[in-house]
């Protein structure tokens, strides 16, 4: 595989500005307990990332998308309180996302529709900062509070740039103007900080060198604390950037004299202050109990604060430096924290555009880790016929044709000089302020189809006129308007170009019909009429009440795939279900347009807007009938939904990766008439159709979010062979332990090459799927830990030693608490020693080793599944075991069976199946030599050689050749970052 590295790729870093947790902390329960945990990051480009922590692996579940000068300043969450059915049951509140950025209006988003969904705004001005009041707790004697129920809603405060502070109230599930609490003064000072001291008073902070607290109900101001004059030299005024209130009641600023302050709640008096910081302290962050408290700030130190023991004699604790660290490049503006049983981390974030995960519990004890700062979708896509490559950002796209590798000058170059590697042949930038959600090239750069919130627009692509230039033509395509005037979250261009898929707003499944012209000059248009097809319902559980929900975003359609023949279709949502349609008949170009039946679409959104209730599955049998009664034709084909859908599990976890296996060999093209097989007109049909199904390649690569890898055949709705023979348990060691998730795939299946790349944004994996992967013998736990005996150590097999390292790091990965492995203990730099020696007797070697730690060992949970891992992978090994005993046994017996033996194929059961090849080493490869990767590309086939001749058939694997990709890289020192205020004069990276 020759591989192009390229870093020409534009594509800029966003600042990060706000962060938040969807709960509160929970320091008493498990993670397990909240399925519904995510965390929300908002970036300057005014997008807004949503994040799974799901059990320390921290997928990026969507992106909600903003547009141009909507910087997202500030996120809040809230939880609406949960009701009663007819039954008396409790159902969950609805979780709420608000956002803020440098204009008057509060701005709702919709999680399943991944655009906003209300706004709210006054006369005042721009809002700088938010906090959403703390949830209502129940009394805990029943009857004992008497207040209506608008009062246990949460409300959202914002400071402004005028000195106002309003309240605005998520009563009955809208968001509307309150209260004005504080009225701009005569120097109108802005409010740069904010934060709820219980659920009735609020602390701000100014930029007037003063902090003062109110009272919501009344509006009164309770107190006023100043910081006195600026430092020597600099401006009078001191900036109150961050206050948070401590669960005592105590209150914690940040400035920007660099200072840490602490405040007594109840006297509105300063009880110490701590000079950590060279230059501004931008952000505060404290623990569930508020006995740690971190900041962070224009120094890129993150600085972490304990309380001391009691001093006696009445005095309070004395709080003090504990540590300090260079975890970002740049400015650190924004922390939160979360905190649970198995998950205690510290989010930060700030202009170097990458989210950072510290351990809160384990501090010290464990490592720091980075989360990509790129989309986990990758924003590219090529066009392997012409060589081109794409990438988009915000609003703009640009396409590059990448040369290759052997390839011959230009007439107008000179010979000496190489040819140029790339060049930018296209570039488009949208009129409007919407960011770009998704983007689809046709297989041949001929066709382009951009979609945002509200609409979608398509453009044809063509070469220049002038012969002596490289660049392409773009044209706007008028598309009709059950098209253009819907925004998408998705499109997707079959590879044989005739199928446009849309997933719209509302997860409702749209495919349009392509019409190519008959030659280059020609505009290739779309029909009118829109096929709607519809999905499976399934009966979800309810959430549990303290969990809430976010509605029908697990329904959200987040990947698709087209088969390479263009007959199969296949998407997955966040719940792990996958729904599939296949393509009936045969293509019949004698049908004109006016020719096929205008028949009503089926209702897509019918069965996405359903609340599950007792009607789902009568509404989704009418949508089946309307269906087969009324088919919508189009050239005498019609899309249903797969016989065998039914057969396809639901997913451990949602699909990263549906990649449908590339075909070796493609069908005969159709008939003049578009028809293989004669299907004649009756009386009672005068417009037949076949109903043939598709016969090609149906073998699905799914890679989930848990770093799980499955390969389904669609239209038999079962597992392939090699999935049945290599389940996800039986995965090398060293693939489980990739913390990033994988972004995409490449596949390779040239010659007898059968494998499949995976990529993310540190790692490339590949896996050879003609092989069997090694089954991974797992020690005894009387193995794997000696009686302490260095002899037995020693005389252990160098198999056995690797196996005793991977669990050790196993161990290391599983007792994680949500950010970076645990250090070992030999490697902890923080402290003294957290082992001792114990020796009991006279002789020295019967001494062992005793933890001094006191970390709470982790109790099965109800909700938790990963204590039945074990069992469940030695099951899986030795069933494993017998399904490639029987394998091997039944290509024996057809290499033994004479005539039934074939050249490298055997047949059952009707179906061609590529015998397995039983060479000898592991049937996977990686490497960790390319980061941050953006994403991989298909350019073609590997370069030509010595003369060698390749085909022209629009297959890239048709040569035998090995496949040609574009391995885009965008390092982080290469981007183009503002200048730092501070730290110039250290190392840079």
């Amino acid at each position: 595989m020759d591989i192009h590295r390229c870093r020409f790729v534009p594509y800029p870093a966003s600042t990060i500005n706000a962060l938040a947790f969807s709960h509160p902390s929970t320091p008493k329960e498990s993670v397990n307990a909240l399925p519904n945990l995510r965390l929300a990051i908002g970036r300057a480009n005014g997008n807004i990332e949503i994040w799974n922590p799901q059990k320390g692996s921290w997928v990026q579940e969507s992106i909600l998308r903003g547009g141009k000068e909507r910087s997202i300043e500030g996120l809040a969450w809230t939880h609406d309180l949960e009701e009663e059915d007819q039954d008396g049951k409790k159902l969950p509140g609805k979780l709420r996302l608000f956002s803020v950025g440098y204009s008057t209006v509060i701005t709702e988003w919709g999680l399943a529709l991944g655009k906003p969904v209300r706004h709210s705004g006054g006369n005042y001005g721009e809002i700088w900062c938010m906090a959403v009041q703390p949830r209502w707790q129940p009394p805990t004697k029943p009857g004992a509070d008497g207040t209506s129920n608008r009062a246990y809603e949460q409300h959202i405060a914002v400071g402004c740039a005028d000195g106002t502070l309003v309240l605005h109230s998520t009563a009955d599930g809208d968001l509307q103007f309150l209260r004005t609490l504080a009225r701009p003064s005569g120097k109108k000072s802005r409010v740069l900080s904010i934060a709820f001291l219980g659920r009735d008073r609020i602390v701000a902070g100014y930029a007037d060198s003063t902090i003062r607290i109110y009272d919501i109900h009344t509006g009164r101001q309770v107190s006023s604390m100043s910081l006195g004059a600026g430092k020597l030299g600099g401006p009078s005024e001191i900036l109150v950037w961050s206050v948070k209130c401590l669960p005592n009641g105590n209150i914690v600023s940040g400035d920007s004299t660099g200072e840490v302050r602490f405040w007594d709640g109840k006297t509105f008096t300063l009880l110490q202050r701590i000079k950590s910081h060279k230059e501004d302290i931008l952000a505060l962050a404290i623990c569930a109990d508020g006995s740690t408290v971190f900041s962070g700030g224009m120094d890129c130190r993150t600085t972490m604060y304990r309380q001391t023991g009691d001093s006696g004699r009445g005095r309070s604790q004395r709080w003090a430096e504990i540590s300090h660290q260079r975890y970002h490049t740049h400015d650190i503006k924004v922390m939160s924290t979360f905190e649970s049983k198995d998950l205690s981390v510290v989010a930060s974030g700030g202009v170097d555009a990458t989210p950072i995960l510290i351990p809160l519990r384990e501090f010290g004890r464990e490592h720091i880790r980075s989360l990509p700062a790129f989309p986990s979708c990758a924003p590219l896509q090529s066009a392997p016929r012409r060589r081109l490559l794409m990438s988009w950002w915000e609003r703009e796209i640009r396409v590059w044709r990448i040369e290759g590798i052997w390839a011959e000058p230009n007439e107008s170059q000179d010979e000496s000089d190489p040819p140029l590697p790339r060049k930018l042949v296209a570039r488009i930038v949208l009129k409007g302020e919407e960011n770009i959600i998704s983007v689809s090239m046709s297989s041949n750069g001929s066709l382009l189809a951009v979609s945002t919130i509200s609409e979608v627009k398509l453009f044809h692509l063509r070469a220049s006129k002038h012969s002596n230039t490289d660049g392409l033509r773009v044209q706007k395509i008028e598309g009709p308007k059950s098209l253009t005037t819907h925004g998408s979250k998705l499109l997707q261009f079959s590879p044989d170009m005739k199928w446009l898929l849309t997933i719209r707003t509302d997860n409702s499944v749209n495919i349009h019909r392509v019409v190519c012209g008959l030659d280059s000059k020609s505009k290739p248009y779309i029909l009118d009429k829109a096929v709607g097809l519809p999905r499976l319902m399934r009966n979800y559980a309810t959430p549990k009440p303290r969990s809430g929900t976010y509605g029908d975003y697990d329904r959200s359609i987040t990947r698709a795939a087209w088969s390479s023949d263009s007959r199969i279709l296949v998407a997955g949502d966040l719940s792990g279900n996958l729904d599939s349609w296949v393509l009936e008949g045969y293509e019949d170009l004698t049908l004109g347009d006016d020719k096929a039946p205008q028949t009503p679409n089926p209702k897509p959104s019918s069965d996405v807007d359903g609340d599950n209730g007792d009607n789902d599955d009568d509404d989704d049998d009418d949508d089946d009938s309307d269906e087969e009664s009324n088919p919508t034709i189009i050239f005498g084909q019609h899309w249903i939904r797969n016989p065998q859908a039914g057969g396809l599990p639901r997913l451990p976890a949602f699909p990263l990766i549906l990649s449908f296996r590339p075909a070796r060999s493609f069908l005969p093209p159709a008939l003049a008439n578009g028809h293989t097989t004669a299907v004649h007109p009756t009386r009672h049909n005068p417009n037949p159709h076949s109903h043939d199904l598709p016969k090609g390649e149906d073998r699905l690569l799914v890679v989930t979010s848990l770093h799980q890898v499955y390969e389904f055949q669609i239209l038999a709705g079962r597992l392939s062979d090699w999935s049945r023979r290599n389940p996800p348990s039986g995965l090398p060691h060293d693939f489980k332990a990739i913390r990033d998730r994988t972004m995409g795939c490449v596949w390779d299946m040239s010659g007898a090459r059968e494998r499949v790349w995976l990529y993310g944004s540190t790692w490339l994996w590949m896996y050879d799927l003609s092989k069997d992967l090694p089954i991974e013998q797992r020690l005894s736990e009387e193995d794997s830990q000696p009686s302490g005996v260095s002899s037995e150590i020693t005389k252990t097999s160098k198999k056995r030693k690797r196996q005793l390292r991977q669990q050790e790091h196993q161990k290391l990965m599983n007792n994680s608490t949500g950010a970076g492995s645990r250090i070992p203990d030999e490697e902890i730099s923080m402290g003294v020693g957290n082992k001792v020696r114990k020796t009991v007797g006279p002789e020295e070697g019967e001494g062992r080793w005793i933890s001094l730690e006191t970390r709470e060992t982790r109790t099965r949970d109800e909700d938790d599944e990963d204590y039945d891992s074990d069992e469940k992978s030695k099951g899986m090994s030795a069933l494993t075991s017998l399904r490639r005993a029987a394998a091997d046994t039944l290509l024996d017996m057809n290499h033994d069976g004479g005539d039934e033996a074939m050249n490298g194929e055997h047949s059952r059961n009707g179906d061609v199946v590529i015998e397995r090849k039983m060479e000898e080493g592991p049937g996977h490869w990686h490497t960790f030599k390319y980061r941050p990767i953006i994403g991989i590309v298909t350019l073609g086939q590997e370069a030509v050689r010595d003369g060698d001749v390749t085909t022209n058939s629009g297959n890239i694997y048709a040569s035998g050749l090995g496949v040609e990709v574009a391995l885009v890289e965008r390092p982080m020192w290469d981007l183009d970052l503002p200048p730092r205020y501070h730290g110039d004069q250290e190392w840079e990276r």
